[in-house]
């Protein structure tokens, strides 16, 4: 089960929703992550909890590479994935490299803010030492929708 086929994500994505549904009862921008072993077993799980924590930096992605890095007890999450609901940030982005994970797999694009392809393409830039091996669009249309929904009950 090296590779997955796009299907292969879609239980790994159903966690993450999951985990951006939970978001709304703190108030935080509905994104949740699950970072998975080689086998594909779920090493960690997170959601954003900026407001929930007070924290600028407490993005999905960072708060389940912490938690995947001390499940392992080692910060580098070599043979994982990562899979996120939106496309991650340039902060994320950062945090992914940093911790040397070789593959992101994520639902919907950031046109505003995603530094995967939409303002910046950070993982994939030649010039940095650490590559990403990048799959977009998994439920993507259900992570649209969660976002959708949150932004439209603030307006």
């Amino acid at each position: 089960m090296a590779h997955h086929s796009m299907a292969g994500y879609e239980d790994a994505m159903r966690a993450a929703l999951a985990e951006a549904r939970l978001a709304l009862g703190t108030d935080d921008v509905p994104v949740g992550a699950v970072v998975l072993d080689a086998d594909g077993t779920v090493l960690s799980h997170a959601r954003n909890e900026r407001e929930h924590l007070n924290d600028p930096t407490a993005h999905a992605e960072v708060l389940a590479i912490r938690r995947a890095a001390e499940v392992r007890g080692d910060w580098r999450l070599t043979g994982t994935t990562i899979v996120v609901t939106l496309e991650p940030c340039v902060l994320c982005a950062g945090a992914i490299m940093a911790a040397r994970i070789p593959r992101l797999v994520f639902g919907a694009w950031d046109e505003k803010a995603g530094a995967v392809g939409s303002v910046y393409d950070v993982l994939r830039d030649r010039r940095l030492p650490h590559r990403v091996e990048v799959e977009t669009g998994v439920l993507a249309d259900e992570s649209i929708a969660l976002l959708a929904e949150f932004f439209a009950s603030r307006r």
